[in-house]
């Protein structure tokens, strides 16, 4: 089993940046593609954005292509979402999540995952 923490979460104004990190400890972090997953109050996580196990191939959502920016370190067992522009409705808790499967696009795909951290964006 491995265990994820995500951190950096916080509050910024519309147009601003963050940068969160997921530390994975516990099983060989190489071994798994990783992914960004993120639920608003009273809504379905969706997922936001995956990296997979090598580095080599990364996927996002539509709506934050071009200003969200997945990467990993494997050496220091860490995922990284560096998130720019961001808008009020990128306002969510903000899931770190790991697998061995295959496909990781959807949530379900996900065997591991963290405790979250909150981002909240105001306009």
């Amino acid at each position: 089993q491995v265990q994820l923490v995500e951190s950096g979460g916080g509050m910024v104004q519309a147009g601003g940046s963050l940068r969160l990190s997921c530390a994975a400890s516990g099983r060989t972090f190489s071994g798994y593609a990783m992914g960004w997953i993120r639920q608003a109050p009273g809504k379905e996580r969706e997922f936001v954005a995956a990296i997979s196990w090598s580095g080599g191939r990364t996927y996002y959502r539509n709506s934050v292509k071009g200003r969200f920016t997945i990467s990993r370190d494997n050496a220091q067992k860490t995922v990284y979402l560096e998130m720019n522009s961001l808008k009020p409705e990128d306002t969510a808790v903000y899931y770190c999540a790991a697998t061995t499967r295959s496909s990781y696009l959807l949530d379900s795909s996900y065997e591991y995952w963290g405790q979250g951290t909150q981002v909240t964006v105001s306009s």
